[in-house]
């Protein structure tokens, strides 16, 4: 029986860490980096006698999260006691939400793959919910023992949980980048997986296509990185499907991906929530949200992505592609508004062109991001402006922006009367071009007029090439079809 027989099934639990300066329940430190058990106070490991306190700032993330996502922001959320064991949990227990979430509902619209095959979707999110952050165990250099490090306890988290709509590890991924662009558009979060701040539990399970009912669901825990999350989605759905196809059965239970291997291997069975024998938090009284709090939290909200992406289209003409690719992240939305500004409306398009392309890949090419570019928006508004003004050729201004990017003149303006490109535009300075190119290749002249259109173009780069790139494309193709009678 082929893959094609069965249906993926996906959802995916996310745990955000909320970018406060200071942990959910304690005023001890959130900054990454320090040296080991530094950063845990007495309430993060719930010493005798100590009180956690809700962190202000955690609560208004989990409202902004909420609104930016279409959701129910409760105004009565508890605190809950999730008891277990593990070493770097030195409490016992890690004080989450069950019942009575922060955040109920909502929706996030994902765009799955390129070009033609391209298609959207809508992911529901069943929950969001604040927690604390556990420790960390630290494997490697200890000789064979296992040390622990309780900095991260206490840090906040949102973890955001989705129904599991979604049928193939590119859906995933497509709603992991979403979700991780979102988070970080809001300012809730900084979206570094290598550090931690963001990380992903994938609950996969499969069935035979028709069948309503749900799968066993088998958890891959701590995925950092979408590259991961893809390859051990895909290694657990065909080996869920080899385990079925072969006559077993899957047990419920949570695993971990091996990016060595590139496998799932199994790390315990699976909990149930009764498992966990959660109860209130008989330290910390409900949380109640006012109509009024949750007013102020939606007064501060930016555009989000998907209001700005109408704009764009509406306002300055974009394609739904262009601005999609625009608003995929915040930075990039920033610097393409900051270049249009700077440029004038007009020249949205063109704007938009250069951003997504040589820019995009000049930053690729450099690994930066786009708020670490060496070319400013006021200075790529200044080389759009005179391509379209006719200053200068495309081909030209590529050179002009890569002079840019080295920082070889403060603007376009300098660097073209610095070396000289102005665009030749002179008639009949291009015309005494063209006869000399004519004069000297007839072959490619007989050519053309025997039905060749590569000639044409063969000549036209003669042209360009004798100008030294700088005539005017457009009056050099104008004024060869004339000498030439086309």
């Amino acid at each position: 029986m082929s893959r094609t027989d069965w249906e993926v099934v996906i959802g995916l639990e996310v745990h955000a860490q909320l970018n406060t300066a200071s942990k959910i329940f304690s005023g001890a430190s959130t900054a990454f980096g320090a040296e080991p058990n530094r950063q845990a106070s007495a309430v993060d490991i719930a010493l005798p006698g100590v009180l956690p306190v809700l962190n202000r700032g955690a609560v208004e993330r989990a409202i902004r999260f909420g609104l930016a996502i279409g959701a129910h922001v409760a105004e009565k959320s508890v605190f809950a006691r999730k008891n277990y064991f593990y070493p770097d949990l030195p409490k016992g227990y890690q004080i989450s939400q069950m019942d009575l979430p922060v955040v109920v509902g909502g929706a996030i619209t994902i765009r799955v793959g390129e070009g033609e095959q391209a298609y959207e979707k809508t992911v529901r999110l069943t929950r969001a919910h604040l927690e604390e952050d556990a420790g960390k165990s630290l494997h490697e250099d200890f000789h064979g023992m296992t040390g622990i490090d309780l900095n991260r306890a206490g840090t906040p988290l949102l973890e955001i949980v989705s129904e599991p709509d979604m049928r193939s590890s590119a859906e995933a991924v497509a709603y992991a980048r979403a979700l991780h662009a979102l988070v970080r558009w809001i300012d809730i979060c900084d979206g570094n997986m290598q550090e931690g701040s963001f990380r992903c539990d994938a609950n996969v399970s499969v069935r035979r296509k028709g069948v309503t009912e749900l799968g066993t669901r088998r958890e891959i825990k701590n995925l950092n990185s979408f590259r991961f999350l893809q390859q051990a989605i895909d290694f657990e759905v065909q080996w869920q499907i080899d385990t079925l196809e072969d006559g077993g059965r899957i047990q419920q239970a949570t695993v971990l991906f091996d990016p060595d291997t590139g496998e799932t291997r199994m790390m315990r069975s699976k909990e149930d929530a009764h498992d966990y024998r959660y109860f209130p938090d008989p330290d910390l009284l409900p949380l109640m949200i006012a109509p009024e709090w949750k007013a102020r939290v939606q007064a501060a909200m930016p555009e989000l992505p998907g209001a700005m992406k109408a704009r764009f289209m509406d306002a300055w003409g974009l394609s739904a592609y262009d601005a999609t690719t625009l608003t995929a992240s915040k930075e990039v939305a920033d610097f393409y508004q900051a270049t249009v500004s700077a440029a004038g409306a007009a020249l949205a398009k063109p704007c938009a062109n250069w951003v997504m392309g040589d820019l995009a890949a000049r930053l690729n090419k450099a690994e930066l991001d786009v708020a670490a570019s060496p070319v400013s928006p006021a200075q790529l508004a200044g080389l759009v402006a005179r391509i379209a003004d006719n200053t200068i050729s495309n081909a030209i201004a590529r050179k002009v922006f890569e002079a840019l990017w080295n920082g070889e003149g403060r603007t376009a303006d300098e660097i073209i009367d610095k070396q000289g490109l102005r665009q030749v535009t002179d008639t009949g300075a291009i015309e005494a071009m063209i006869d000399e190119v004519l004069a000297a290749n007839q072959k490619s002249v007989d050519e053309f007029r025997a039905g060749k259109e590569k000639a044409f173009n063969a000549l036209v780069g003669q042209v360009m090439k004798a100008s030294k790139g700088k005539a005017s494309p457009a009056q050099v193709n104008e004024l060869l079809k004339q000498k030439l009678g086309a």
